[in-house]
């Protein structure tokens, strides 16, 4: 997000900074903001992960990481683990799975606030009573708590992972039902609150001749 988003920055050298540069200035906001006891920052090892032997096709299809934007991640590293993080990556998973493992572990806890600072929508099936995700935007962060979640998608947080399901997620080269989309998902899954429960109903005379026949 910073990468794209920052104008090319350098050193003397010739060292690309503007990723470095964007990724301190929104880590540094959200610190003064929620001000945390423990922080932690996950990166992605670029090696395949559990996904990857699951389904040969995941994430297939998409460009390789930009070379001026891999010179910047040791980089990264570094102003994390400056800035007080605990930086984790760990081989055959992805930052997400590092993310969503440690807030599971603050839920299960009980006396742990817990906030995702990301830009992936993925991450909103993680929001419960203590975890909060901080969805970065272009314009404006948004702070999606279980009450912000269901007012803008009618269902609960847990449900997204079978609206995901349905839907299928294009960049990640993961097929869902073909022909049923975000707004379609969304209303079965508040309908019939899982992939199971719609299953189980499918004969209903509800769900409408089209989306029956795809499903």
């Amino acid at each position: 997000r910073a990468f794209f988003g920052v104008r090319t920055l350098s050193t003397r050298e010739g060292l690309p900074t503007n990723a470095v540069y964007g990724f301190l200035t929104i880590i540094k906001k959200h610190l003064d903001t929620v001000r945390p006891d423990v922080c932690l920052c996950a990166f992605d090892v670029h090696q395949p992960t559990f996904r990857h032997k699951a389904y040969a096709d995941y994430k297939a299809g998409r460009r390789a990481m930009p070379d001026e934007l891999k010179a910047q991640m040791p980089y990264a590293k570094k102003v994390a683990a400056a800035l007080g993080f605990l930086v984790i990556e760990c081989p055959g998973y992805e930052a997400d799975d590092i993310i969503g493992t440690s807030a599971k572990m603050g839920d299960e806890r009980g006396d742990i606030n817990t906030y995702i600072l990301t830009g992936d929508r993925d991450s909103l099936q993680l929001i419960s009573d203590r975890t909060t995700v901080v969805l970065a935007k272009n314009k404006e962060d948004v702070m999606m708590t279980r009450e912000k979640f269901r007012e803008e998608y009618g269902i609960e947080p847990e449900q997204f992972v079978d609206v995901k399901a349905l839907m299928g997620d294009s960049s990640d080269n993961i097929p869902g039902v073909r022909g049923i989309g975000e707004k379609t998902a969304l209303k079965l899954m508040a309908d019939y609150g899982s992939l199971d429960g719609l299953y189980e109903n499918i004969e209903e005379k509800t769900i409408a001749p089209a989306a029956k026949a795809k499903l």
